[in-house]
């Protein structure tokens, strides 16, 4: 069996001529009081029959409620976190979109590990715009490497 793979979007603006990005929080008791180093890109693992890309779609907008725009996509490439899983990521720019209200779907753990006991959360519990000085800190450090490449693509294209 190969590794583990998920994909997912990086939403970005320029606020007031920063940049930030979208970065959602996951849910559920284990990370309720935890902040750095667990944010993470919205993202998920292929369906079968599913491209990297289509599995980000579907991701972002599962876990944030957020459908996303037709509209252009910086490819960001792939990275491989801790645990071995590699993620593909793509950025896209959404100064227009709304993010007030985000809503994820449910997803079934078991709580407290190993007791046999099963409890439904949000796969997210919040999801928010962040200047990247402070996404740098708040995401699992393998994916800032995310948000270099899309600074360097920016610049690029100026």
């Amino acid at each position: 069996m190969g590794k583990r793979q998920s994909a997912g979007l990086l939403m970005y603006r320029i606020s007031r001529e920063v940049l930030e990005v979208f970065i959602a929080h996951p849910g559920g008791p284990k990370n309720e009081h935890r902040d750095e180093g667990v944010w993470s890109i919205p993202k998920g693992e292929f369906e079968a029959a599913e491209t990297p890309f289509e599995t980000a779609l579907r991701e972002f907008h599962e876990e944030t409620g957020i459908s996303v725009p037709q509209t252009a996509f910086i490819q960001l490439g792939s990275i491989q976190q801790a645990g071995g899983k590699i993620v593909h990521g793509w950025a896209f720019e959404g100064s227009s979109i709304s993010v007030d209200k985000v809503e994820s779907n449910l997803i079934e753990i078991e709580w407290p590990k190993k007791s046999g006991t099963f409890i439904q959360i949000p796969e997210i519990d919040r999801a928010e715009f962040f200047p990247v000085s402070i996404a740098r800190k708040k995401l699992k450090s393998p994916q800032v490497a995310f948000i270099d490449r899309l600074e360097m693509a920016l610049q690029a294209s100026e």
